[in-house]
């Protein structure tokens, strides 16, 4: 396999290899702890690259793995020995108002895609964290802070180009492709490479009112309550998250919490910014809080909100579970947790499910946990990213057996780090896995696009 056999299939993007200048930072993704050498990046510009560099990997038997913006926990976007299809350098938005929707292309940020759609007064519902690429969670669900009023990510997918294992181009509508569409509305990267997608957007104002109170850990589980007592009530236009976080050095944080572990209530209301003050009155009255933020925000900047707290580099491994409504006992386990971190840097965090999410039936779409009260992540991150020290990801997992009791019946499947296959399964419920793995042996039967949270086609 060279270099010049994937530019005669047609290939005009750039290929790296070991030793290349660029092979180095082009192998490095987000999570740190990642430390992988693929035998071959294939830098793409365009669906015919695609095209060319999953021939060419079916052709020499190789592993490959597909990076969009790189933001995958489990590090799935790079393979040892393998191909990378590297979708990063594909960058078009095309926005129409009228219609309205944004044309997407996979190397496409949240934060590029959320500037261009915010000038005109619109948005689709994305992550909380700016520099995720759209790619990857828009297939594996998708949940932010419009998600309560306009869904999941992947409920507004109405169009995806995708490249199958054999080279095929499909276009993937409602019309053309109904049970495909279905599959990629959640079941992740396991049926080709998607090439563009086609999001609808929704109204938001500019600006919202939006932003943050922060109490110290002793007040959480009352500070929590009242939280939970808010979203228990909420309209739909009220995205509600909540999070336990070591308080960093930053000007706008009061001195005597710096270092100090504290708890973070969140919330960005899509409507008057009148109402929403009104709203969010339970949180900002509670204990009067150490720093409250909330006033007029634009919704670029409520997505940005986080972004400091986990910048790319930092080791990182995560579990999540959705949740039912926690009780006292369940508040209680949540608190003690985060009292547990055994890095600094690592995050409980609490995101507020409900309102239009729950009202799509659960077969509707490959994601099926629309019931769940919320979705709880326990992020552990910790410098020095190559370590063998486990005692971080130990954390994640004992604190995970502890929440467990309330848990609605599985985890996120973006979210999924070295759970194994039964994980993956429960994730999509048994009436979604089977479809999908019908879908799978359609569309991907010899199981080329495994190095994801895979489905494979024997079931």
């Amino acid at each position: 396999m060279t270099a010049s056999e994937l530019t005669m299939d047609g290939f005009s993007g750039a290929v790296l290899r070991p030793g290349d200048a660029d092979y180095d930072q082009a192998r490095r993704v987000w999570n740190g702890a990642i430390d992988r050498q693929p035998a071959l990046i294939a830098r793409c510009r365009g669906t015919a690259d695609v095209v060319a560099a999953v021939r060419l990997g079916v052709r020499h038997g190789l592993a490959i793995a597909v990076r969009g913006g790189g933001h995958s926990i489990p590090g799935l976007s790079v393979c040892d020995g393998g191909l990378v299809i590297d979708l990063s350098p594909m960058k078009t938005i095309d926005v129409d108002p009228t219609a309205p929707a944004a044309r997407v292309e996979p190397g496409v940020l949240w934060r590029e895609l959320d500037a261009a759609a915010q000038k005109h007064g619109l948005a689709v519902p994305g992550g909380e964290v700016s520099h995720t690429g759209v790619a990857g969670l828009t297939l594996g669900g998708g949940i932010g802070w419009l998600s309560r009023l306009y869904r999941l990510t992947c409920d507004s997918l109405a169009i995806a180009q995708l490249v199958t294992a054999d080279g095929a181009v499909l276009e993937v509508t409602e019309e053309t492709e109904p049970d495909l569409l279905w599959g990629l509305r959640g079941g992740g990267g396991n049926f080709g490479v998607v090439t563009s997608f086609t999001l609808r957007l929704h109204p938001v104002p500019v600006p919202m009112y939006a932003g943050m109170v922060v109490h110290p850990l002793n007040r959480a589980p009352a500070a929590l309550r009242v939280f939970l007592d808010l979203a228990a009530h909420a309209p739909d236009a009220l995205g509600l998250n909540a999070a336990m976080v070591t308080a960093p050095p930053a000007p706008f944080i009061p001195a005597d919490l710096h270092g100090q572990l504290v708890v973070v209530l969140a919330a960005g209301f899509v409507g008057s910014l009148a109402e929403g003050a009104q709203l969010l009155r339970p949180i900002r009255e509670f204990a009067q809080p150490a720093l409250d933020t909330f006033g007029p925000m634009p919704y670029t900047a409520l997505q940005a909100m986080v972004d400091d707290s986990v910048p790319a580099g930092l080791g990182s491994y995560a579990r999540s579970e959705w949740l039912v409504p926690l009780d006292d006992a369940g508040i209680t386990a949540l608190v003690e947790a985060a009292g547990q971190m055994t890095s600094p840097l690592s995050q409980v965090l609490l995101r507020i499910m409900g309102g239009a999410i729950g009202r799509v039936a659960p077969n509707a779409t490959a994601f099926c946990y629309r019931h769940a009260a919320a979705m709880l992540t326990l992020n552990a991150m910790w410098p020095n990213p190559v370590s063998a020290d486990d005692t971080h990801r130990g954390w994640a997992r004992q604190a995970w057996h502890q929440i467990r009791p309330w848990s609605a019946g599985g985890g996120y499947v973006n979210h999924l780090c070295d759970e194994g296959p039964g994980r993956v399964r429960e994730a999509y419920g048994e009436q979604s896995w089977n479809r999908l793995v019908q879908l799978k042996r359609r569309y991907d039967p010899d199981n080329i696009f495994h190095l994801n949270q895979n489905i494979p086609p024997t079931g």
